[in-house]
């Protein structure tokens, strides 16, 4: 494939002018890429090089020390590294009125080292891989359904191989290395457990019996997959009356390569069993990324008692259903219809692999839409 330069949706310069940031998303998500494009002449103290992370670690203030008038913004990679480090941050932003971008791909410690994230004093943004608007005309289902959108993997000669190596590199570098759990081998078999949980409820006693681990423990693993940005859970919608909400939460890797592998799935294939979870999960990053990025309504997803689901609610306002096929019937609708019923969302929309907008007769309010129609002009929801 083509390798260009493929311009990010956010704006580095555009948020820093407003106020402090932390950059927080997996490894090899672009954020350095990213940040050399837009921010390259600003004062960069990166903490997994070596030499910065001795000299910061053993002197925390030289960042305040190597001040210079010029400095207007800083940028910090790796802040989970040294979360002391905060301090100086937080009294260089209220002294000098620098902007800083702390990047991250782990809120673990900074959970842990007790800080409130500068009380207000920065941002947040969960950044994500690419985007099918980020890509542009280099996108490519076939090859997202396959191996996901993780920058390096999206463009490599041989995705296979890298997304294994990267699933060591998480489990070495972001697990063992910072001691997030005693039992490695424990937690490796957890992660292939779960990763036969995408886009599924949640059932922690079913999860706990299959990984061979009491459920508490689970619990923890959890913790460290959302803390390390590598997984989350999307909540169920609760605001139905008609139909009572379950209250299980679904649950999906940030991105559908490292979950396809994990679980040991093959080659997907457009319109083949395998290819609704494959797109459903791909859409959900996309759903993700804009939430994040346009600052919209959390995302979540809509199931009753009796067992009607929708995929997403995206924004509080758009009820969506996904099928991975060019051909739409009757049936596909009938749990947005239902949904429908508690009048309470602005959309319905169904989205497909089909190439034209359509309507079913007798189906006028649900919109029946190709996804890359959708996701084209996504960026107008916020």
């Amino acid at each position: 494939m083509k390798n260009n330069s493929v311009p990010r949706t956010l704006n580095l310069n555009e948020l820093l002018q407003k106020k402090s940031h932390f950059l927080l998303g997996p490894r090899q998500t672009g954020k350095s890429t990213m940040i050399k494009d837009q921010l390259s002449k600003y004062k960069k103290y990166n903490l997994l090089d070596l030499n910065d992370f001795r000299k910061l670690s053993f002197r925390p203030t030289s960042i305040r020390e190597e001040l210079t008038p010029r400095d207007k913004i800083i940028i910090i990679n790796g802040i989970q590294k040294i979360p002391e480090l905060l301090n100086e941050v937080q009294l260089m932003i209220e002294d000098f009125g620098i902007k800083f971008l702390l990047t991250g791909s782990s809120a673990r410690k900074l959970k842990r080292y007790g800080t409130n994230l500068l009380g207000g004093r920065a941002r947040m943004i969960n950044f994500h891989p690419f985007t099918f608007q980020e890509l542009n005309d280099q996108f490519d289902l076939s090859r997202v359904l396959n191996y996901g959108l993780i920058p390096s993997i999206y463009f490599s000669d041989d995705p296979e191989q890298d997304l294994k190596s990267y699933i060591g590199l998480y489990l070495q570098q972001e697990v063992a290395n910072e001691s997030l759990t005693r039992n490695l081998t424990n937690f490796t078999r957890f992660l292939e457990v779960i990763s036969l949980c995408q886009a599924e409820q949640l059932n922690l006693t079913n999860l706990s019996n299959d990984a061979q681990v009491p459920r508490t423990t689970i619990h923890d693993y959890l913790e460290i997959l959302k803390d390390t940005l590598i997984a989350d859970v999307l909540p169920v919608w609760q605001e139905s009356k008609k139909r009572k909400p379950v209250s299980n939460p679904k649950f999906y890797f940030f991105d559908w390569g490292v979950a396809r592998q994990l679980a040991g799935i093959g080659h997907v294939k457009l319109g083949s069993p395998l290819a609704g979870k494959a797109f459903e999960s791909y859409l959900y990053q996309e759903f993700q990324a804009a939430t994040d990025y346009y600052s919209l309504a959390p995302l979540c997803y809509w199931r009753s008692q009796d067992k009607s689901e929708v995929d997403f609610i995206f924004n509080n306002e758009t009820a969506i259903e996904v099928k991975s096929s060019s051909l739409v019937h009757a049936s596909d609708l009938k749990n947005l219809l239902k949904l429908k019923e508690e009048k309470k969302l602005k959309r319905y929309v169904l989205l497909y692999t089909g190439s034209t907008p359509k309507k079913l007769e007798g189906f006028k309010d649900i919109e029946i839409l190709p996804y890359q129609d959708f996701l084209q002009g996504i960026n107008e929801s916020k």
